[in-house]
């Protein structure tokens, strides 16, 4: 029941007709208290949708009672007019549920630059709350799909409390955060402080090291509401291990669903400087198309991976770089070693490993490979 599994929370997902489709387009996350805790992070893409905006004004003091959602249009770049859309989903929503608009976050996606119809989406709202019900959380996570082929959720249990959550993401998928609504939601007490310090460390380790295609989402936002239902307050410790765990399962069901994509890569880098240079050389290999096409082609084309570690800042001695693809070490400090010819590339799941022999430090980076297919359905996207 994804977000209706942990206690407090309604949820529902219906047709508010913004989708030519005509499938679910709209959806409604509510917390019931008795607390109302919030953390939210969003995009670092300077270039902001509406909602984006409205919603950083929202989370500022820790309290969200609401989460409401539209596939079908983004609402960025459609001038004042669109911030006004966004304003009055968050007080229709908030009239129904007698909250006020600024505890209301709004999260919309689609194509940019395409207005949403506002009564549309006021309609929708309506329908929304009267489809709220504790089973709804399936529902909601199918109506916040674009690209989507199937809807993301997830539930991990703690002792005595849970998370639920749901995802959308198909495209844009890179850091921060990817081109995602996420809504969580748990039972558990934890204070707003509390909820924004695992929030960030769960991200930090998952979505923002999710990077399928390097194009950064105007209208990415991650919200977590804490209902306090349980009555049990866990460890900071326990309840951001628990949020790592459901992050990164919606982060990898992000990347299976990555458009287009026929194989996943992780990339890990070991033995680097510091964390930050094994990020960076991480995402710079995920980054290079050369490197993805040749998975795509299913060569595994090593020399591709030492020439973009060579484009990064980090400590490194580029005459002694190891390389492993699917566990072969195809490249021994810096030179040929096993048979590339050994590497097989034919299932979905491929693992590059680099070793910078230069500290102690580690990092994965996730990303997919460049296929026709979404050249295809990118090319193809708002036509």
């Amino acid at each position: 029941m994804t977000t209706t599994h942990p206690s407090g929370f309604l949820a529902s997902g219906v047709t508010a007709g913004l989708k030519t489709s005509g499938g679910q387009d709209l959806a409604l996350v509510v917390n019931n208290g008795p607390t109302f805790d919030s953390a939210t992070v969003f995009t670092s893409n300077r270039c902001k949708a509406n909602p984006v905006l409205w919603s950083q004004e929202v989370v500022k003091d820790g309290v969200v009672r609401a989460v409401v959602l539209n596939s079908g249009g983004a609402n960025c770049y459609t001038g004042p007019e669109g911030f006004q859309t966004t304003h009055a989903v968050a007080e229709r929503v908030a009239d129904h549920l007698g909250i006020g608009a600024i505890d209301v976050v709004v999260c919309s996606t689609g194509l940019i630059g395409l207005a949403n119809p506002r009564e549309l989406l006021l309609d929708g709202v309506d329908a929304a709350h009267g489809a709220l019900s504790d089973s709804g959380g399936a529902d909601a996570a199918a109506a916040i799909m674009t690209t989507d082929t199937v809807s993301k959720t997830v539930v991990v249990e703690g002792a005595g409390w849970s998370i639920g959550g749901m995802a959308k993401g198909a495209g844009m998928l890179a850091p921060q955060l990817a081109t995602m609504l996420i809504v969580l939601t748990t039972d558990a007490v934890v204070p707003a402080e509390d909820l924004d310090t695992a929030l960030r460390a769960a991200t930090r380790v998952s979505f923002d090291r999710l990077d399928s295609d390097g194009c950064m989402s105007t209208n990415d936002t991650v919200t977590i509401m804490a209902s306090g239902a349980s009555g049990i307050t866990p460890t900071l410790t326990d309840f951001t291990d628990a949020l790592v765990q459901a992050c990164t399962d919606l982060a990898m069901q992000l990347l299976k669903d990555a458009e287009g994509a026929d194989h996943e890569i992780a990339i890990t880098v070991l033995n680097a400087a510091s964390e930050d240079d094994a990020v960076e050389v991480g995402r710079s290999i995920a980054r290079s198309n050369l490197f993805k096409a040749a998975v795509f082609g299913k060569d595994p084309n090593w020399g591709r991976v030492l020439a973009s570690i060579g484009t990064t800042s980090a400590a490194f001695d580029p005459a002694d770089l190891d390389v492993a693809m699917n566990g072969v070490w195809v490249c021994r400090s810096s030179t040929p070693a096993e048979d590339p010819a050994k590497v097989d590339l034919s299932g979905r799941e491929v693992s590059v490993t680099v070793d910078l022999k230069s500290g102690e430090h580690r990092a994965t980076v996730w990303t997919n490979d460049l296929t026709h297919a979404y050249v295809h359905e990118n090319s193809a996207y708002s036509s």
